[in-house]
């Protein structure tokens, strides 16, 4: 059975969810999926300038693990350049940086990266305070073809 996937650290969420070629009804359009983690390796790389080993570090994962995602992530946004198709931001395996959550009474709030994570909740006074996470399923990819996965006997 394959590891768990880590969850990644993103600081940005986009503003807008789905990027489309003008003018075609998105009925028409195929889709390529752009996970989250996928978008903030491209916003830390390719926005942001900063070299593989600082682009890991900030998402949390190795180096090894950072150029994968990216280069997932420029394959897609490059077929969906090149092939005129939709792109949907949605899922992935990550966690949202700065946001606490507590867990007695689901209040959520966003702490500023100067600031020492709070210990208690600032509604209901409860210690029982983790780390808020948004992105806590993975995106779906699509039904499995069958004849997949196990071979017989292995």
């Amino acid at each position: 059975m394959p590891r768990p996937t880590k969850r990644r650290t993103v600081e940005f969420l986009p503003p807008h969810d789905c990027f489309k070629p003008a003018g075609v009804p998105m009925a028409d359009l195929e889709e390529v999926r752009l996970s989250i983690d996928e978008l903030e390796a491209i916003r830390l790389k390719d926005l942001e300038g900063l070299d593989h080993e600082d682009s890991a570090e900030r998402m949390q994962v190795s180096r090894p693990t950072f150029h994968r995602i990216l280069r997932s992530a420029h394959a897609k946004v490059a077929s969906a350049l090149t092939e005129g198709k939709a792109v949907k931001i949605e899922g992935g395996t990550y966690r949202l940086k700065g946001r606490r959550r507590c867990r007695k009474c689901g209040n959520v709030w966003r702490e500023s990266p100067e600031e020492t994570p709070a210990a208690s909740c600032s509604q209901c006074g409860s210690e029982n305070v983790g780390p808020a996470a948004p992105g806590r399923g993975r995106h779906r990819r699509g039904r499995r073809a069958k004849g997949r996965g196990r071979t017989p006997g292995g």
